[in-house]
């Protein structure tokens, strides 16, 4: 029995379709799967951290590589197919919660992974991807990657340089912790039923440490996300209009790194950014 056939005999047995306020597709490509498995070089001392494995199409394939795996499932339907269906496998786990409300950091330490051989695959709902892989990253988890499988178009942003074209404000975020390669395309018709958009599977290497010193890391990302906001603005009026400084100190600290007045966000090398965020450190202290 092949993947489709697989998936179809579930949907029939269980009488389900896909939730669409879930952001459920089901994938029936078995090169797509496979692949995803090469690429997250899965093997017998990793502890795998599934996120919404739906059908248990690519969890199945797991299972056979991992020592682990724990998946993490929000919709009881699916809650009850994967039980049935791994209920024979000792290296199975099933945590029903919405993964953004899941402590990662303690499953992760309850399981006494001591190596940091802890790797997180996903085929995630277009919907709650961003949300997501923010958590992933911010929690500062002590895992070696993560790869998903995402839209198209919000995975040339995540993999995008800084100051790129398709940068955005997750982009730094994202190359602030991890070093983050796209994959592989699934074409739309890789899913049943069939997305209006087509996926790419990416995969993010965990940084051991950050690619440049900042003084104050929350800072950072609130003034990248400020700079965003109101992406069409200059750097100046989207971080005067957000609160963060007056225009006349940014004016300051872009004349000191030779950078114009006119310059946007998304036109800043995260370096740039860092120096700025510095430099509004260095004044709020002489300041006091």
């Amino acid at each position: 029995m092949n993947i489709y056939e697989e998936t179809k005999f579930l949907i029939n047995k269980y009488n389900i379709s896909a939730n669409k306020n879930l952001g459920q597709n089901f994938l029936i490509d078995e090169n797509v799967i496979k692949n995803i498995i090469q690429v997250a070089e899965i093997d017998k001392n990793d502890l795998v951290i599934e996120i919404g494995p739906g059908l248990g199409t690519l969890t199945s394939k797991l299972l056979e590589k991992a020592g682990k795996v724990i998946a993490i499932e929000l919709d009881k339907k699916m809650v009850t197919i994967l039980t049935d269906r791994f209920a024979l496998y000792e290296n199975f786990f099933l945590i029903n919660e919405d993964v953004l409300q899941v402590d990662l950091n303690k499953i992760i330490k309850e399981e006494k992974i001591a190596n940091g051989n802890v790797k997180i695959v996903a085929n995630l709902p277009y919907y709650i991807t961003t949300p997501i892989i923010m958590k992933l990253l911010e929690e500062k988890l002590n895992i070696e990657s993560i790869t998903v499988m995402i839209q198209k178009e919000v995975a040339d942003r995540l993999t995008e340089l800084p100051g790129g074209k398709n940068t955005g404000a997750i982009t730094y975020c994202v190359y602030y912790y991890a070093q983050a390669q796209q994959v592989l395309l699934v074409p739309n018709t890789s899913f049943i039923p069939i997305p209006k958009v087509n996926s790419e599977v990416i995969k993010l290497n965990i940084r051991k440490e950050p690619p440049i010193k900042i003084q104050d890391e929350k800072e950072f990302f609130k003034i990248i996300k400020a700079s965003f906001m109101q992406r069409r603005k200059t750097l100046i009026n989207g971080l005067s209009n957000a609160g963060i400084c007056s225009k006349e100190k940014i004016k300051e600290i872009l004349y000191s790194l030779e950078l114009s007045e006119n310059i946007r966000g998304e036109n800043l090398s995260i370096e740039q950014f860092a120096q700025i965020v510095n430099s509004l450190n260095k004044n709020k202290l002489n300041n006091y």
